[in-house]
């Protein structure tokens, strides 16, 4: 995928050009994150706040402490979504913000980590959960059929891992992880803590 975050402008037209399904995608990760009670939300990879606005649609209490490396980006989300929206500017690599939270929820941004990355923000993700709590990601994944690799990835930049990879890393950092949604090389996983 392109470099949506050095144009928040024009982000949704771009990366729909690219992803057909982000708008189911997005959707279908906002339901992914009912049946959690939420006050307390982290979101890795604001972006322009898409996510964001459809999870505080389904959880209108909470407030979402949303990271992202951009400041253009989180400027634009924070525009559209203040109070409800907390902008820290970080890496994915960076300290989580301090938790507990009760859903942590990332779009489109983990696949930018190698494995090893991904593995690591995995268990800082279940350290800033509270017990019950659920994170939810989706994001281009490595399908099992070359055929059904889709998405435009820009190498070195976009590291995908297959969802069943992931799997193991969530479970081995002591999440109950599921997949919820796959299509082509996009898949929404669910992991609950115990």
């Amino acid at each position: 995928m392109g470099q949506f975050h050095f144009t928040p402008d024009h982000y949704l037209e771009l990366i729909r050009a690219d992803v057909p399904l982000y708008d189911e995608l997005q959707e279908r990760t906002a339901d992914a994150t009912s049946g959690v009670r939420a006050t307390k939300i982290l979101e890795l990879g604001t972006g322009t706040g898409e996510t964001t606005r459809r999870v505080l649609a389904r959880h209108p209490a909470a407030t979402v402490v949303g990271v992202d490396s951009s400041a253009e980006m989180l400027a634009f989300a924070e525009r559209e979504l203040r109070p409800s929206l907390e902008a820290r500017i970080a890496r994915l690599e960076d300290e989580l913000p301090v938790g507990p939270f009760e859903v942590v929820v990332s779009t489109l941004a983990v696949h930018h980590l190698d494995s090893s990355g991904k593995r690591d923000l995995f268990k800082r993700i279940a350290a800033v959960l509270q017990p019950r709590g659920r994170f939810v990601l989706a994001d281009v994944v490595v399908p099992a059929r070359p055929y059904d690799a889709v998405t435009p990835l820009t190498p070195g930049f976009d590291l995908p891992d297959t969802a069943d990879e992931q799997i193991e890393w969530l479970a081995a950092a002591g999440f109950q992880p599921r997949i919820e949604w796959a299509q082509h090389d996009l898949a929404i996983l669910v992991a609950d803590l115990p």
